[in-house]
């Protein structure tokens, strides 16, 4: 039987491996403190935050996210502590709420590894504190037992360190706040929340569970097990900004309808509108069942949803789930194992009498053993599953549409120019060391929610070199270009346009297809004028559309108002830029994705310092993408390190010439 506690009461916990699962209705960040019989923290090392995710016996996610799974191993603590507190924030600094009282009471529950659920806390009656105190695992008389505390801060994180007694609680307090905003700017955007009708559904064994962090799905009650095999997609970090109202159609939607004017800062609603009250199709006939003892032969689209391009959408987006769970779950027994054959080497080292002779010896070769066995199980179960994943990736990569495919897929080459808007575009593929041969593609939702940031300083290479500086800011713009042309190919005609600002006209080489063939809205704009006027023009757009959508009053935009998505890519910043272009390029990042407009920002970080923190903001509001191979995205379920791989065309290919001619042609007509 579950325990469900109330503030202040207790229950015995009979195991040490434990794992705090956490959710709410919005995200928040998670960490956990170790303390001494007092509650007193000694120091930042004893904090376990998503800018230290791990500490002796704790593990945390790296992220904020609306679900949390904290990894928990009271035999691995220090004998100096005698408590350990689970402890929940809001994100500072956001648009998010500020206060717990404006969300949903956060739920937590102790489980054990295999998913049985230990006792449970509802964090009831919060009101204006923003951090908390949710549970607090503690010693007593030899053993451990879990409390509901709920004692919350009004003054946040800050105030909560400082009440257990910790030196430098502001500056933790500080740099977890910070650690959360980087996080945030480098993770994938997870897929919007679905219903259960539209979950994923896998026909595959699941492996041995270990614990995994960083899940962001929200779940209005307690977390049932999860096998990294059941599919079910996330909820968003965050909430998305609101789709720009003359988008022209919707996906899979057919002609657009005329909504009304949403409240900016709303949700995007991707739903179909002649769909609210329907469940989605079920998946395709499955493929004939495997023999006895088999996995389950793997079939292009095996997911629910109204059109193939979607059930392909939601595969994909489940293959990423599984292969970062279940490398999660071996990335921790692999921990485990290592941690476990340390405590034995340390016990037998602790008595002097097994430091010499054959008894020590022999109890070191057993520890190593025990180690070498729990590897190669760990191992066994993740080759399993990647041979599944594998034969997956294997049959859905051929099937992908145009929008999901790579440049060298054949289905460019039958490429013609759409009539409706996809539910997304790919930018690149994802992949891990413990399984280089899974691509899983990168898929993000359309309209793009967020700007884009091609870094053109220089990156590390495979060979441990830096890439000269001149073929970055090249790679970078071919990249930015390979990205345009793509959102050009895949809106219908007449429904994306793109703008160039190139100051001092070093991208003419990589720009040169989409301005032969006369896809760009107008040549690039070159010099400080050209600047200001793109910026201008823009800045001016987004003003109008905005106070169109907040007064109601779309049928009083100009005469020959350009309602396309508009796209402007910024080459050689912060080349021809004055503190009012940076002034109005910040307000493009920030409200442009809501109306309509989108940024692409092809720059060097190290060069672009010369403002200072000024554009600390701009940077984090976009999401940062390389020319070449580098780990710096984060998935928003685990938050592991991902090698990105842009997506580019072969080199001698014509496909990209081919696709933006078509373009270019299906325009003329349009206008």
């Amino acid at each position: 039987m579950t325990a469900e506690l109330v503030r202040g009461q207790n229950h015995p916990l009979s195991q040490a491996r434990l794992e705090i699962r956490i959710s709410a209705g919005t995200p928040i960040v998670a960490a956990a403190a170790l303390s001494d019989e007092n509650g007193r923290i000694h120091g930042v090392e004893w904090v376990a935050h998503p800018g230290a995710p791990t500490q002796p016996g704790l593990e945390v996610s790296r992220q904020a996210a609306a679900a949390h799974r904290l990894a928990v191993d009271l035999d691995a603590v220090p004998e100096a502590v005698h408590r350990v507190g689970v402890l929940l924030a809001l994100p500072t600094g956001g648009a998010g709420p500020i206060r717990f009282g404006a969300v949903a009471a956060p739920f937590t529950a102790v489980t054990g590894l295999d998913g049985t659920e230990i006792a449970s806390f509802t964090l009831t009656g919060l009101d204006t504190e923003s951090a908390v105190v949710a549970l607090e695992l503690y010693r007593r008389q030899g053993a451990w037992k879990v409390r509901a505390v709920g004692q919350g801060y009004a003054g946040g994180l800050a105030d909560l360190l400082t009440d257990q007694g910790l030196p430098q609680a502001r500056q933790l307090a500080a740099d977890i706040n910070e650690a959360v905003a980087q996080g945030l700017s480098r993770s994938v955007q997870a897929p919007p929340p679905r219903t259960a009708d539209g979950d994923r559904s896998r026909r595959t064994a699941a492996p041995a569970l270990g614990p995994d962090h960083g899940s962001t799905t929200p779940q209005p009650g307690p977390v049932p097990p999860r096998s990294p095999y059941d599919g079910q997609l996330p909820g968003a970090p965050g909430e998305p900004a609101p789709q720009h109202p003359y988008a022209g159609s919707t996906p899979d939607a057919g002609p657009a309808t005329q909504p009304s004017a949403p409240t900016a800062g709303g949700p995007i609603d991707y739903s179909h509108p002649r769909r609210q009250n329907a469940a989605p199709p079920p998946p395709p006939p499955a493929a004939p069942p495997a023999a006895p003892g088999q996995p389950a032969r793997p079939v292009a689209g095996d997911a629910t949803g109204w059109s193939l391009d979607e059930r392909l959408y939601n595969q994909v987006w489940g293959m990423f789930e599984d292969l970062a769970r279940t490398t999660a779950a071996y990335r921790s027994a692999v921990d485990f194992a290592e941690s476990r054959m340390d405590k034995e080497l340390e016990q037998v080292l602790s008595d002097p009498r097994n430091r010499i002779g054959g008894q020590g010896d022999a109890a070191r070769e057993t520890a190593r053993a025990r180690h070498a066995q729990l590897v190669d199980q760990a191992r066994e179960a993740l080759d399993r599953d990647l041979a599944q994943l594998k034969a997956e990736a294997d049959v859905v990569e051929p099937a992908l549409p145009a929008a999901y495919a790579r440049w060298d897929n054949p289905v460019w080459h039958a490429y013609r120019v759409p009539m409706e808007i996809p539910m997304a575009l790919r930018l690149g593929d994802l992949h891990l060391p413990e399984a280089e041969e899974i691509r899983i593609p990168m898929l993000v939702r359309l309209p793009l929610e967020r700007g884009l940031w091609i870094d053109s300083g220089r990156v590390p290479s495979a060979d441990g070199s830096l890439t000269d500086t001149h073929a970055m800011g090249r790679l970078a713009m071919e990249t930015a270009v390979a990205h345009a042309a793509r959102l050009l190919a895949v809106y219908p005609a007449g429904e994306f346009t793109v703008h160039v600002v190139d100051p001092a006209g070093a991208g003419a080489q990589a720009l040169a297809p989409l301005v032969r063939t006369g896809v760009l809205a107008g040549p690039p704009a070159a010099g400080a004028a050209g600047v200001a006027d793109v910026l201008g023009r823009l800045t001016e757009r987004v003003d109008l559309v905005q106070m169109a959508v907040r007064g109601g009053a779309a049928d009083a935009l100009p005469p020959g108002f350009d309602t396309a998505q508009q796209l402007l890519i910024v080459n050689d910043f912060p080349h021809g830029f004055d503190d009012r272009a940076v002034n109005q390029l910040r307000y493009l990042a920030d409200e442009g994705p809501a109306f309509g407009v989108h940024l692409m920002m092809v720059a060097d970080r190290e060069e672009s310092s010369a403002y200072g923190p000024l554009l600390d903001p701009l940077w984090r509001s976009l999401l940062r993408l390389t020319p070449v191979a580098d780990d710096h995205l984060a998935d928003p379920w685990v938050g592991h390190a991902w090698t990105y791989e842009p997506s580019l065309v072969p080199p001698g290919s014509q496909v990209l010439q081919q696709v933006l001619s078509q373009v270019a042609a299906a325009r003329a007509k349009h206008w």
